[in-house]
């Protein structure tokens, strides 16, 4: 054989394809979990497209889950992030919606999985990430697995609702759910279309469960200023926040308005003993509903497990419930959160 002197490389040296995000059902295909090549993963019951786990890479629960929460499509689950529309509680003096359950049907009813869809961010030559782990095949394919997404589609329309649900909202709409899991955030994303022939108004909120070590070392900043109605009081009343951060110490349930002229871009940050734990931000979602049952409420509720369990959880919850959404015949409303571990960036970077 001769031996040339300008042989190619070796085929090991091209780069490979990055491993792929998996996305599998469950073994009685209620739920679909989508998993990345790093480790992350996220669950997602079909009834109700309720997130119901989101994991790090080494496995660590971000979201609080009641051990008592119904997934057999009993009753809307308690805990992970429960989708609220087209009404946020009750709303018996609104003619639309009154006749609804608390929360409306969207987390009661079963969603259609529309499919998976990937992406991937390749670092660039310039960037440290390509720098560090780029030298090499190996190295190139690592980071590009290291910097992929996954995201899952569900659908609802009028034509899916059971028939209690369709006559006590007689309205024609089409709902894509979308949960993108990244290596240190997670998104959900709201699109809802009126397909009927007459306006109608909603609500949408997301019922985000977020897992905390110790409810009494927890602070939350992006609220100072922000106007609030308290509904622990008898009537609810209203006030405006004073103090830079909100700690938990009773029973809490306020629907804030963060301040500004765009109260949507205000990154709202859940400290645990002072750092950063969970950085939640806003697209057009312009409330923030803030809860802890704590001790006598927690007593009070039969699906709520383990009855202490308000020490280990914080609901905070984007939406759009302070005013009606109006959407008129063909009119669409979106609006998304995105939980990021840690400080993250906020949507100002």
């Amino acid at each position: 054989m001769v031996d040339r002197a300008r042989k190619p490389s070796a085929l090991a040296s091209t780069p490979g394809l990055p491993p792929q995000p998996q996305v599998a059902f469950s073994a009685d295909n209620s739920s679909v979990t989508a998993t990345l090549p790093t480790g992350e993963s996220v669950s997602v019951l079909l009834y109700g497209a309720t997130v119901i786990s989101w994991k790090d890479k080494d496995g660590h629960e971000k979201l609080w889950l009641s051990e008592a929460a119904k997934l057999d499509g009993s009753k809307p689950v308690r805990g992970g992030i429960p989708l609220v529309f087209p009404v946020f509680g009750t709303a018996p003096d609104h003619a639309q919606t009154k006749s609804l359950p608390q929360h409306g049907f969207a987390r009661s009813s079963r969603w259609e999985f529309l499919g998976k869809s990937t992406s991937e961010s390749t670092p660039t030559p310039t960037t440290p990430a390509f720098a560090a782990t780029a030298t090499s095949a190996a190295g190139a394919v690592a980071a590009a697995a290291a910097d992929m997404s996954v995201k899952l589609d569900f659908g609802l329309s009028s034509s899916g609702l059971s028939e209690d649900a369709r006559q006590k909202w007689p309205y024609a709409f089409n709902a894509i759910y979308s949960v993108t899991l990244n290596t240190d955030s997670l998104t959900t994303n709201l699109v809802v279309t009126n397909d009927d022939e007459r306006s109608w108004e909603c609500q949408v909120l997301m019922h985000t469960y977020l897992r905390v070590e110790d409810i009494s070392s927890v602070s939350i900043s992006g609220l100072s200023s922000a106007s609030y109605v308290d509904k622990t009081t008898s009537p609810p009343s209203t006030a405006t926040q004073t103090s830079p951060v909100l700690t938990i110490s009773s029973e809490t349930d306020r629907v804030y308005t963060p301040a500004g002229d765009s109260p949507d871009s205000v990154p709202i940050t859940v400290l645990s003993n002072d750092k950063p734990k969970f950085t939640v931000l806003r697209d057009n979602l312009s409330n923030v509903v803030v809860w802890n049952p704590w001790i006598e409420k927690a007593k009070g509720m039969a699906d709520f497990e383990p009855k202490d369990g308000y020490k280990n959880m914080l609901c905070v919850e984007p939406g759009a419930v302070g005013t009606w959404q109006v959407l008129e015949p063909g009119d669409a409303f979106e609006g998304a959160q995105t939980i990021v571990l840690g400080g993250g960036k906020t949507q100002q970077d």
